[in-house]
């Protein structure tokens, strides 16, 4: 099984993906994390080069194309050898950040990203994906006050100090998509506490395995 998490900057997934891993162990799943960009050494790579601040003259073209090299180590050498193994890998960000971020506020075009993606990957898709919903306002005022506090590395902020307009497609784009896929994505409001955020969470990741049991 495949459960990734989606949304803009500030969201707070990387929080919420450590309360998952922990949730789906004590039901007696066997769970793994990971990420995207930049999952083992040839990933952490490509993540230098997509989220260092003095690349911002990366073309999107360009920017898509790390993304997908990213994506097809990340598949072959990780996602789909621990599906195979019957884990349920976690993943913070995944394709429908890049039909997103390149395709949408990119301005590539969502309908080339998707069909890129599924031309190269055989329509590969997560069995669940949860989006955490937020105002670019607080999403983006959290990862000011992260960068500010060391907690987020600055050599990994390109995306969070690009201009407000772009973060509010993001928000429209994430949106928009998950009423094309109501039945893959579903909506946080991450704008809420923690727990409160967890709480929602929880109750969508008890409705999905209670209709598909891990085998």
């Amino acid at each position: 099984m495949f459960i990734t998490l989606e949304g803009g900057e500030g969201a707070g997934k990387t929080t919420q993906i450590e309360r998952i891993f922990q949730y789906l162990s004590q039901k007696g799943h066997s769970c793994v994390k990971t990420r995207e960009p930049g999952h083992g050494f040839i990933g952490r790579q490509i993540r230098a080069l997509l989220m260092l601040p003095e690349n911002e003259t990366l073309v999107p073209t360009a920017e898509l194309l790390l993304f997908m090299a990213d994506r097809a180590q990340h598949i072959e050498s990780f996602i789909l050898p621990e599906m195979q193994k019957g884990n349920v890998v976690l993943c913070d960000r995944f394709f429908d950040s890049t039909i997103v971020y390149q395709g949408f506020a990119g301005r590539i075009g969502v309908e080339r990203v998707i069909a890129f993606h599924d031309v190269v990957f055989s329509h590969f898709r997560p069995d669940l994906t949860i989006l955490f919903d937020l105002s670019p306002e607080v999403g983006l005022a959290r990862t000011m006050c992260q960068l500010d506090q060391g907690e987020r590395c600055e050599s990994e902020s390109r995306f969070e100090k690009k201009m407000l307009d772009f973060h509010e497609r993001i928000r429209e784009g994430f949106l928009g998509l998950s009423k094309l896929e109501s039945k893959r994505i579903k909506v946080v409001n991450a704008e809420f506490s923690q727990e409160e955020v967890w709480s929602q969470i929880k109750k969508i990741l008890d409705e999905f395995l209670a209709n598909n049991p891990v085998q």
